[in-house]
């Protein structure tokens, strides 16, 4: 079922978290943050609008950390009625795509509901206080092959956030499917 997040609280405050990821590190949001700021997306394994732009989150945020930009993704749904966001096949997801970020497991999903996620992808972008300024979409493909003439949304935000600490103030919201919760 497709879900769609709220739009940007401007200046809400990334909540701190200890979440273990697949190279076997606990990171905190601190450990992740970088100098100019931050962005935490909600991912999964098995949702078809993440595989369908799995290689362009990967390459938006490799670009995104060479500005200073920490990342990270976090797995929240319930691997037990969803096997195929197990931690396991959260390791060989990461490593079949070449993450550059953290991968990490939200396994009782508190992080998700302290974040208030809903769908995946679920993006949040932090200046560098750590204030949320984007909670928009990738970009306007979709899940259709990116055109010669696409617009990067989530990196033109979060490069302005890099610059100047303030998101931009007209935000599409994310679609995806709803976060998987425990029962």
């Amino acid at each position: 079922m497709a879900a769609r997040p709220p739009v940007c609280d401007f200046g809400w405050k990334a909540p701190d978290f200890s979440l273990p990821s697949t190279t076997g590190e606990v990171h905190t949001l601190h450990d992740v943050k970088g100098e100019n700021g931050c962005l935490i997306m909600f991912i999964c394994n098995h949702c078809p609008y993440v595989v369908s732009v799995i290689d362009r989150i990967v390459s938006e945020s490799r670009e995104l950390q060479s500005l200073g930009i920490g990342v990270a993704a976090i797995c929240s749904n319930d691997a037990i009625n969803y096997p195929d966001d197990s931690f396991p096949k959260m390791k060989m997801f990461a490593e079949k795509y070449g993450f550059t970020f953290p991968y990490l497991h939200d396994e009782s999903q508190r992080i998700a509901e302290t974040y208030s996620a809903v769908c995946t992808p679920d993006f949040f972008g932090f200046n560098a206080k750590l204030e949320l300024q984007y909670r928009g979409r990738l970009d306007d493909a979709g899940r259709q092959s990116p055109s010669t003439t696409i617009n990067r949304e989530l990196y033109n935000a979060m490069t302005k956030v890099a610059e100047t600490g303030h998101g931009p103030t007209a935000q599409i919201a994310s679609m995806g499917c709803s976060i998987k919760w425990k029962m």
